[in-house]
């Protein structure tokens, strides 16, 4: 780790020196005062979009109308998912932009089932997103509870799965194993060829969702020989709320997978109108219904900051961003009861950590309603911190720790209550 210090003046050298600190004008950021730690769970808005969607709204919308479909509308799923390849280490033809994370996981997880119908384990962890379990624990449902999930625990105080459980698990009964590459709360990252060759020595597919990798983790889908995988854009891809999701397919196996739903634009020929369903070929059978333009549109627009700074850089600044804010949080909030609820190894860390705290929700709370400070709340005292590397700076990252030190000093939780609001 880096030799740092606490001054504030060590954070503007930091960002002095910050290769890819131009890209923060590149956003819209309407409060500079705000320290913003929440780009793990919905990144900035490039300033790019705003005039992008006002022509998809007045000109494509608006006057085009229909013909938009044949001016690229129509090519954007896969127009994009080009785009997102480059970020995901896969090669043409297997990264297609569709639905949300949620459906693209039953899609694909039911088309691996599929594939071994006569295997019955699905191996998880208790580290993967809950809505992730919760599509398998419906899917062992629909197919008549015929089906074992089997969950792997954790090594150490939830920060790192327990690998040799992992391992244990996998036998030759196994049809999928899916994890979460980087873990929504401690920002783990598994070794993914590791893992993916575990799975394949005992013939069982792998599924990886990359929600907290891509745009801040260098990912290589083809190179570490990963089966399936899926993930959002509305966080460091920086898509807006509620953007489309992507999915791959192998091209070693996308002939022999077939989505469970049989939709139009998964259809090989949809303006044939006929009458029986035959698969698109590629990714593309994956499609479901009507792309949504105007959240393409905006997606499209939002990752082109992201690509032109190159996930090298990306993954270098947010390593010294993860390594500072460790930094910080030992130096300044240890002696105030806070943990590290994140590896310290940064070849074992994403782009978020967690700092760990008995009144972490209260604190929370006070951040975000008296301090200008966004981080969000994982349970049970996780207090999460995302860093964007596109627009967060080193000062910014600086100020939001010393205000997260005044309000424990201060005792400015005190006054909020432990009853939860809905969004956390």
């Amino acid at each position: 780790m880096t030799n740092f210090t606490t001054t504030l003046e060590y954070a503007h050298q930091l960002d002095q020196q910050d290769p890819l600190a131009s890209y923060r004008n590149q956003f819209l950021i309407s409060d500079p005062s705000l320290i913003y730690f929440d780009g793990n769970s919905l990144g900035r808005m490039s300033k790019s979009v705003v005039e992008r969607m006002q022509k998809a709204i007045a000109k494509e919308w608006g006057a085009d109308l229909i013909r938009g479909w044949n001016k690229g509308w129509w090519e954007a799923p896969a127009r994009i998912g080009e785009m997102l390849a480059a970020v995901l280490g896969a090669a043409e033809g297997q990264v297609i932009v569709s639905d949300q994370t949620s459906l693209n996981l039953y899609k694909l997880a039911m088309a691996a089932l599929t594939l071994q119908p006569e295997k019955k384990r699905i191996i998880t962890d208790t580290f993967n997103f809950p809505s992730d379990l919760y599509i398998l624990q419906g899917i062992v449902k629909s197919l008549g509870n015929q089906h074992e999930i089997v969950r792997i625990g954790a090594q150490d105080n939830d920060i790192t799965p327990d690998l040799a459980a992992l391992e244990s698990a996998i036998d030759e009964n196994t049809a999928l194993v899916t994890l979460s590459h980087t873990t929504f709360k401690s920002g783990y990252v598994y070794d993914m060829q590791k893992i993916t060759e575990m799975a394949h020595r005992k013939g069982a597919l792998i599924l990886w969702d990359l929600s907290h990798s891509a745009g801040a983790y260098p990912v290589e889908l083809d190179k570490c020989n990963v089966d399936l995988a899926i993930g959002c854009t509305y966080k460091y891809l920086n898509g807006g709320p509620g953007a489309p999701a992507f999915l791959y397919v192998n091209k070693k196996i996308q002939e022999k997978t077939s989505s469970p739903i049989w939709g139009w634009w998964g259809q090989s020929n949809p303006f044939d109108f006929g009458l029986e369903y035959t698969p698109a070929p590629g990714p593309h059978r994956f499609l479901t219904g009507t792309a949504p333009m105007l959240s393409m549109i905006a997606l499209e627009t939002g990752i082109v900051p992201l690509l032109d700074a190159g996930i090298t850089r990306l993954r270098e600044k947010s390593i010294l961003m993860t390594d500072y804010a460790s930094f910080l949080t030992d130096s300044w909030l240890a002696p105030l009861s806070f943990s590290l609820g994140s590896p310290r190894d940064s070849a074992k860390r994403g782009s978020h950590i967690s700092i760990r705290h008995p009144e972490g929700y209260r604190i929370n709370r006070a951040l975000i309603e008296e301090m200008n400070v966004i981080p969000d709340f994982r349970a049970p005292d996780n207090l999460r911190l995302g860093f964007a590397p596109l627009y967060l700076s080193f000062a910014e990252i600086w100020e939001g720790f010393d205000r997260i030190k005044q309000v424990v000093q201060q005792k400015k939780y005190e006054k909020y209550s432990a009853q939860k609001l809905v969004v956390t």
